[in-house]
């Protein structure tokens, strides 16, 4: 019994780290987009400062002095914080004077967290209990942050009644990672941590994903002319001038 759970938890573990791999590349479609156009447009720096942010907490939590026996959670977290720093670098190159300062800032501030965390980490506990409940605990809080990161351009979408600058496939990679992740913290030995946050980001990758289908196939559909945005309307029009017969 307790072999075939190991098996399970491994195996649940590996397809963890695929999934979680899709996540974090999930945003090359909208990064081959700004480099193409060489603008950051409307996109925003924050889920890729919040998932910086998780995956150095993750890669902290694995290390043996914290949590023994999670190989995989510092393997793909070290990927993945790979990738984001690579996002980050493209996205100062190609945005405004003020997402670049807010990058800057971000980052100086998420690395010296993660210092100060550290240091009390290995200097007021001593246990591996007590270090995985106190490191697990501030994974949590910034793992529901990274999880819930595409919402904040939540604000702009139904204003606009567009989802697109909300991005699809980040949000079902967080969805699909969240549900892997939960349910491999339930095989063998139960760890809350990774399945709190990895529920909750489950939950809100749902709701993204319930929000970007309602407006690009259900609104759509359903709306009047006189509903959409005047850019979209003024888009219609502009396409039915251009498809137009010539005379």
């Amino acid at each position: 019994m307790m072999h075939g759970q190991n098996l399970a938890r491994t195996v649940v573990g590996i397809v963890g780290n695929v999934i979680s791999g899709l996540l974090f590349l999930s945003p090359c479609p909208t990064f081959w987009r700004i480099c193409k156009k060489k603008d950051s447009e409307e996109f925003h720096p924050y889920p890729y400062l919040a998932c910086v942010m998780n995956c150095l907490f993750w890669i902290f939590y694995g290390l043996p002095i914290v949590h023994p026996d999670s190989t995989l959670v510092i393997t793909i977290n070290g990927a993945g914080l790979f990738l984001e720093l690579c996002y980050l670098t493209i996205f100062f190159f190609y945005t405004n004077k003020k997402n670049r300062g807010i990058i800057v800032m971000f980052l100086l501030a998420e690395f010296a967290l993660l210092g100060a965390i550290a240091a009390v980490t290995l200097l007021c506990f001593h246990t591996h209990a007590k270090r995985s409940m106190f490191v697990g605990i501030i994974c949590v809080v910034f793992g529901v942050i990274m999880y819930g990161s595409p919402l904040s351009i939540l604000r702009q979408v139904v204003k606009t009644k567009s989802a697109e600058f909300l991005p699809f496939w980040l949000c079902l990679a967080g969805f699909a990672n969240g549900i892997v992740w939960f349910t491999y913290a339930n095989l063998k030995t139960f760890d809350p941590y990774i399945a709190t946050a990895n529920g909750i980001g489950g939950v809100l990758g749902l709701i993204q994903l319930c929000v970007y289908s309602y407006y690009t196939w259900i609104y759509p559909k359903f709306c009047s002319k006189d509903d959409k945005p005047a850019e979209v309307q003024l888009q219609q029009q502009n396409t039915a001038s251009t498809n137009r017969p010539q005379v």
